[in-house]
């Protein structure tokens, strides 16, 4: 006999689904500025996206005080007195932010009355979801139903290594590297956050640096974490380094040129300073991570793993020896995936997207703002206009471009202004303070940012058509 399936109607003005980091701050600032009713449905048992199942000592590598939801702080806004982090913004590790995502969602949404949150449960589309135990729900929408799994980050431990490994190998992901015992080989395999995040872990607990092998495709660009800081005690040197941006990338003569002169501004770091970068992921570090980072010697670069026998591991472009008693350690799995940009906007849907580069929760409450403050929607999408994640060199440019386009719209706003004078969320907010009742001052900030920002999206557009045109010969 066919057991029946129970199904119940609601009632919502949003379905999200995706209770992640993204789904989170939409929530947040809808239910903060408009008395909107919001069902969410996640698959996970509890809100917090992939950092519910990521490795146990990540932690973020922006600072804490841009980063949840804009109605609550995350962290204390403390200053790091020990570490490789000291004298910079704390960075909440896993299990902090985890628990603040709970809070945010036990404390702050569903007293709120108007949130229905679903764990454990599947979205099977066309507005129907079916929970853990089988009860099965259509979903009546006012409004829209929110995408915010378009850019579902993926961590190690959610997929088995996309490369071969022989039998007796041990190969993990770094979920399970505090489990294993010490051995005398590490092979770190994957040169973005996680694996840099794999070898300072390892560092840091004295395992000889001699001992590590860094499998590394491309050596990446790398954000000096100091030039992000906020708060007063930082506000000067924010605004002297995003001007110099500015300024560096209206006096760049080549693509060549233009990299040179922000390593040379402190804008971007590289590991090797002999090795050109072909990779960037917007990753942050310290400079003492970077030394620390940089005493690993034994760096592979010859192309992806293809394979890992008893005694060498096979890549893109060769192969070099190993040991059957090494440890290796998968950590290329891809957390910020470059997926095509599509409209935020459209009919009775919205996909949430990064508006602003690599700052993914701000451009969810930002796109929740935008939702509720204009009616029509071409111009949320002008105003929303999604920048998808980088992943080559030459993406720092298209990145940048985009950021300081959809930018410069925004100052043209008034009430965009104010609102990202005060949004926690906004990382450039130290450049905006409330002009609300000075619009005289308000209008002279406002040419003053538009005339760098002019200046440098077109180089930015010169560059890129330069570097197109070559490519293309």
């Amino acid at each position: 006999m066919v057991a029946q399936v129970q199904t119940n109607a609601i009632e919502t003005d949003y379905l999200v689904v995706g209770a992640g980091a993204m789904g989170m701050a939409f929530i947040d600032t809808l239910i903060t500025e408009s008395d909107a009713r919001v069902v969410v449905v996640d698959r996970a048992g509890q809100p917090g996206g992939h950092w519910t199942t990521a490795y146990p000592f990540v932690r973020l590598h922006q600072p804490s005080a841009y980063y949840g939801v804009n109605s609550r702080p995350l962290g204390n806004n403390t200053i790091d007195q020990v570490g490789w982090n000291k004298g910079l913004n704390e960075l909440a590790p896993v299990g902090e932010i985890c628990a603040y995502f709970d809070a945010v969602m036990q404390q702050q949404f569903l007293p709120t009355g108007r949130v229905q949150y679903f764990p454990m449960s599947e979205y099977l589309g066309d507005r129907r979801l079916r929970t853990l135990a089988g009860t099965e729900y259509d979903v009546t929408v006012n409004k829209r139903i929110v995408d915010a799994t378009y850019l579902r980050a993926v961590v190690p431990s959610m997929r088995p290594a996309p490369f071969a490994v022989a039998a007796g190998i041990d190969c993990v992901a770094p979920n399970d590297l505090p489990k294993f015992p010490a051995r005398d080989r590490y092979v770190i395999v994957g040169a973005g956050k996680t694996g840099m995040d794999v070898c300072l872990w390892l560092l840091r607990h004295d395992i000889d640096p001699d001992k590590l092998t860094w499998i590394m495709p491309r050596d990446s660009w790398l954000i000096d974490r100091a030039t992000l800081q906020p708060g007063p005690k930082f506000i000067k040197r924010f605004r002297k380094g995003y001007s110099a941006t500015l300024e560096t990338i209206g006096k760049a003569t080549s693509t060549d040129d233009l990299f040179d002169q922000l390593e040379a501004a402190g804008t971007l770091l590289r590991i090797d300073p002999s090795v050109r970068p072909r990779m960037y992921r917007c990753a942050t570090v310290s400079h003492p991570e970077l030394e620390q980072l940089r005493r690993i010697r034994d760096i592979v670069r010859m192309g992806h793993v293809k394979s890992v026998e008893p005694n060498e591991i096979l890549l893109d472009y060769g192969s070099v020896p190993s040991s059957p008693s090494a440890l290796f350690i998968d950590c290329t799995a891809d957390g910020a995936p470059q997926k095509p940009a599509k409209p935020v906007f459209e009919g009775d849907h919205i996909t949430l997207q990064a508006v602003r580069g690599c700052q993914q929760v701000f451009s969810a409450a930002f796109t929740a703002h935008v939702e509720f403050a204009y009616d029509d929607d071409a111009v949320k999408n002008e105003l929303c206009t999604p920048i998808p994640h980088p992943d080559s060199d030459l993406d720092w440019m298209r990145l940048t471009h985009s950021d300081l386009s959809n930018f410069s719209r925004w100052l043209d706003d008034e009430e965009l202004f104010d609102w990202l004078s005060s949004a926690r969320l906004n990382l450039l907010a130290d450049l905006l303070p409330p002009l609300a009742d000075k619009p005289r001052v308000r209008q002279r900030v406002v040419s003053m940012f538009q005339k760098g920002l002019n200046t440098a999206i077109e180089q930015l557009e010169a560059l890129r058509s330069e570097t197109a045109s070559a490519a293309s010969q």
